[in-house]
């Protein structure tokens, strides 16, 4: 029997008129949320293409950066979607009351951060000798390492806390806005932060005495506080001991990423538009993931998604609302890539070939990290391990390096076929 194609619109159309309404403050808030991502992002990626003195001048450093952008997303995208998920059940309150809980997620996302740096720089030294990389040494990646990780520390908590609870407290939901504009926060922060670092580093090498002092003291003062970080509460030991194995593979990954892209470094300084996008790709991907990690991880909080093999209806929607969400976010992001570098007068790939590059790359890291998110998700769950801890570091991670390697092939493809 034939089908009229006029029946098959009508019947079509309310299902995704449905769709729309009931998904809608999702895609509005998420968009809201990406487009500020890709804004701060962008900043970060000016940032990066102008970045090539020291990258010369710290060979290796370009190892370290993604995952020390990452690190940041992974740490405070967790602590804001464990603020979110306390927010929600009311466990904490949105007017920066004091309380034991607030303080214990505070001090670990802390001391999280501290002793991260200390085993990103470790990675990043160990890949650079394995991979025959220049570098400098273990000391000085280290010291770069651990002070822009306390830089960072300093903007990026009291600005998580302030997100999440203006957020809850005018009704937007904090899985939607808090984690992308975070990551975008701590895009834009940490590559200032790690050039302030090479700075001081910079500074410091006058002396050796003073150098090697401060970063004994250093050490011993981060020990202390992991020490004292687990003994401190219950909370704040299932934080740290969920979270650092977590995050130790998160920084293994990260540095993969680093070591794609400095094995490609010669590609990327010929082309200023793909050094700018490289984060804006990468931060924005690692956004639109977190969003579907944080609301996945809070439906199974509340019982709305069911931890199944198969997906539920509610985790399909959340599948397409990212679908939605990277048709829009791709071609804009490759657009002001291309603008940006366009209007500081150096030599782009092109509008049509970076929108290319960007959507097809975008389309590809979504149509794979759906599935590691949610299969991450109902992992955790199942196995009795708090989501918010795990799911955000290990998929944003996993999208760092998988944007990484995707970008860098779909862009040799593609300026390899004007050859």
């Amino acid at each position: 029997m034939k089908v009229n194609p006029k029946k098959r619109i009508r019947t079509t159309l309310p299902s995704f008129s449905k769709f729309y309404k009931n998904n809608d403050y999702i895609i509005k808030e998420g968009l809201i949320a990406l487009f500020i991502c890709a804004v701060g992002d962008l900043f970060a990626g000016i940032v990066l293409g102008n970045m090539t003195f020291f990258l010369k001048s710290f060979p290796g450093l370009l190892v370290i950066i993604p995952g020390a952008i990452g690190m940041r997303g992974n740490i405070f995208g967790s602590f804001a979607s464990r603020l979110s998920t306390n927010l929600h059940i009311g466990m904490i309150s949105p007017k920066f009351e004091k309380s034991e809980q607030l303080y214990n997620n505070i001090f670990s996302a802390f001391v999280l951060t501290l002793v991260l740096s200390i085993f990103l720089a470790i990675v990043a030294k160990i890949f650079c000798i394995i991979l025959n990389f220049d570098s400098i040494s273990l000391v000085d990646i280290t010291f770069i390492s651990v002070i822009a990780g306390i830089i960072s520390n300093i903007i990026m908590l009291p600005i998580t806390m302030f997100i999440s609870f203006k957020s809850f407290k005018h009704g937007w939901d904090p899985d939607n806005i808090t984690t992308p504009i975070i990551a975008a926060v701590g895009d834009l922060f940490t590559l200032p932060a790690i050039i302030l670092s090479t700075i001081i580093l910079t500074f410091i090498n006058y002396n050796f005495l003073l150098k090697n002092v401060i970063f004994v003291v250093m050490i011993i003062a981060i020990i202390l506080a992991f020490i004292y970080s687990i003994k401190m509460s219950d909370e704040s030991k299932t934080i740290i001991y969920q979270s650092i194995p977590v995050l130790f593979l998160c920084s293994f990954l990260g540095v993969s990423a680093g070591g794609i892209l400095n094995s490609s470094i010669e590609t990327l300084l010929t082309n200023p538009s793909l050094l700018t996008l490289l984060p804006l790709f990468s931060g924005c991907s690692g956004s639109l993931v977190s969003i579907l990690g944080a609301r996945l991880s809070s439906g199974l909080h509340y019982g709305i998604i069911e931890p199944l093999k198969k997906p539920t209806s509610n985790t399909i929607d959340n599948f397409i609302v990212s679908y939605i969400f990277a048709i829009i976010l791709f071609p804009f992001i490759g657009f002001i890539a291309e603008n940006a570098t366009v209007i500081l007068g150096l030599v782009g790939v092109g509008y049509i070939n970076i929108l290319l590059i960007s959507v097809i790359s975008g389309l590809i890291l979504v149509s794979i990290m759906i599935f590691v998110v949610y299969y991450i998700s109902i992992t955790s769950y199942n196995r009795d391990l708090d989501p918010d801890n795990i799911v955000i570091p290990i998929s944003t991670s996993l999208t760092d390096s998988v944007s990484s390697l995707t970008l860098i092939i779909i862009s040799l493809l593609i300026l390899g076929s004007l050859i």
